[in-house]
């Protein structure tokens, strides 16, 4: 049975110590003069606030010093904790920024790289024109020539005769004479 009393008293021992974390929106039992208060700090200010306000009230001087001394104590837990939580906040902003301005630099150096291979690419395009059409075999590229690249030959076409308007020195499809013309 030992051991049960052990575990307990360690339990007590921590009760109203910090355990790190968010004091801000942790729960606290305070033990004041008028019994427990329970709530968060910002919570806790505002009852022993309240409570200091109605000890004035009723001319009880001892309790309203006491009241507002927990306030007081509950405050600074307040406002500590609030510096801790902006430094933290502001050491993320500053991360960020610096995260930010780095990703910033890589891109315009992507950028910048992008823009000389587009250069490049057109200096070398502007020099094969200037230097004239190359044909596709003696390039040796590997290229096949496309149809849209080749130069349209026009194929000129022979009249078509009628079988019965043969030319004169050509014979009729079906091996006689041609017919004489009617005069």
């Amino acid at each position: 049975m030992k051991s049960s009393r052990s575990r307990s008293r360690n339990k007590n021992r921590n009760n109203n110590r910090p355990s790190g974390g968010n004091i801000v929106n942790r729960v606290f039992d305070s033990s004041g003069p008028e019994g427990k208060v329970r709530g968060t700090p910002q919570q806790i200010v505002e009852k022993y606030t309240q409570l200091h306000r109605d000890a004035i009230l009723s001319n009880d001087r001892v309790n309203a010093e006491n009241f507002a001394q927990h306030a007081e104590h509950y405050t600074r837990m307040l406002a500590e904790a609030q510096k801790e939580i902006d430094a933290k906040r502001e050491e993320q902003e500053k991360l960020q920024r610096e995260r930010q301005v780095g990703q910033d630099k890589q891109n315009r150096e992507r950028q910048a790289e992008r823009d000389r291979e587009r250069a490049d690419r057109l200096k070398a395009q502007e020099e094969a024109a200037a230097a004239g059409p190359v044909d596709a075999e003696d390039s040796g590229s590997g290229l096949v020539e496309t149809p849209e690249e080749a130069p349209k030959k026009r194929r000129t076409r022979k009249p078509k005769t009628r079988p019965d308007q043969q030319p004169e020195g050509e014979a009729a499809p079906d091996g006689g004479a041609a017919p004489a013309a009617a005069e």
